[in-house]
């Protein structure tokens, strides 16, 4: 623990500062480092690579080690969450240990590795065969001795990469931004040649936005018809706000000593022909951009059946609440 004490008090009294013109030349420089990637990749191998996991005919495995390994964490949650294929990590220490009991004949494991040859999953390779899985290898380096991996898999894809950012070329802040990219285009190829919905996607995200949004309808969130002041178009507006302002006596009673010639009117005088409305069985997410919408923005939206009946209202307040 002794050790971390240099570095504690370097944090606490630096007077070093981040200079902006400086920022913007590493992230110039990140730019072009992602630009080589993309101009180089080999877009027949990486097809191919996304052709075999669609047709995975068993589950499918990522591992990895180091920032490669968080990598290949993210991107197995990322396709657990498309629901076609089961899907997870496997790491390769506790593959060794009893974990690699989950995998079957027929299964893939995707390895993530930016030299091709990390030890832990060259160890694991041998093992992974023998229990009949399909072995596919991601890396940066090039081919032959100085990446065995990609020599001991079934299929590899080659990540060009054509320097870290970091100031000595080691870690990791580039490579691992490449793979990231990679990975999640290739679930984004996947989901459009599986034809994923809306409705499947969002039946693995019943918690959060992304599941509300996808999920609640607006009959989910409305205040229903029995819970609503509605009114009538001879309704007079006096009375009307009287009722809306029940809760408020004072207010109530000094509308209706000192009402103005326009509360003469009926609620068919005075109402909107118009308005804009929602059907209960369309998105809650819908029901908000329709009220956000141009030429201004409204708190409310009653809510009508095929027959243009009035069967609720959502309000701007309830979607809110209901974490849209």
């Amino acid at each position: 623990m002794g050790a971390l004490s240099p570095a504690r008090q370097l944090l606490r009294g630096s007077a070093a500062k981040i200079d902006a013109g400086d920022l913007g030349l590493l992230f110039q420089a990140q730019r072009r480092h992602m630009e080589h990637f993309f101009e180089h990749l080999d877009l027949s191998q990486a097809a191919g690579f996304a052709q075999v996991l669609l047709d995975a005919p068993g589950a499918i495995f990522f591992s990895g080690v180091g920032k490669s390994g968080i990598v290949a964490q993210k991107i197995a949650h990322t396709m657990a969450s498309l629901g076609f294929s089961r899907t997870g990590f496997l790491h390769p220490v506790d593959a060794l240990h009893g974990d690699l009991g989950a995998v079957f004949p027929g299964d893939l494991l995707v390895l993530f590795s930016k030299s091709g040859a990390s030890e832990e999953l060259l160890s694991l390779v041998p093992f992974a065969r023998a229990k009949g899985a399909r072995l596919l290898s991601v890396t940066s380096a090039t081919g032959g001795s100085g990446n065995p991996l990609a020599t001991r898999c079934d299929v590899n894809v080659h990540l060009p990469l054509q320097r870290e950012l970091c100031p000595f070329g080691l870690a990791p802040v580039t490579s691992a931004a490449i793979q990231m990219v990679f990975g999640d285009t290739i679930v984004a190829a996947l989901m459009a040649a599986r034809g994923i919905t809306r409705e499947q996607y969002g039946s693995n995200h019943p918690a959060g936005k992304i599941g509300k949004s996808l999920i609640f309808t607006v009959k989910d969130v409305m205040k229903k018809k029995e819970e609503l002041p509605l009114c009538q178009d001879g309704d007079m507006i006096m009375d009307q706000l009287a009722e809306l302002t029940s809760k408020d006596g004072d207010l109530r009673r000094t509308l209706k000593a000192h009402g103005a010639a326009i509360f003469n009117l009926t609620v068919g005088e005075m109402c909107n022909r118009n308005p804009r409305t929602i059907n209960p069985d369309a998105m809650a997410v819908e029901a908000m951009q329709t009220m956000e919408s141009p030429p201004s923005a409204v708190q409310f939206l009653p809510v009508v059946d095929d027959q243009n009946t009035v069967v609720g209202i959502i309000t701007l307040h309830g979607l809110v609440s209901a974490g849209l």
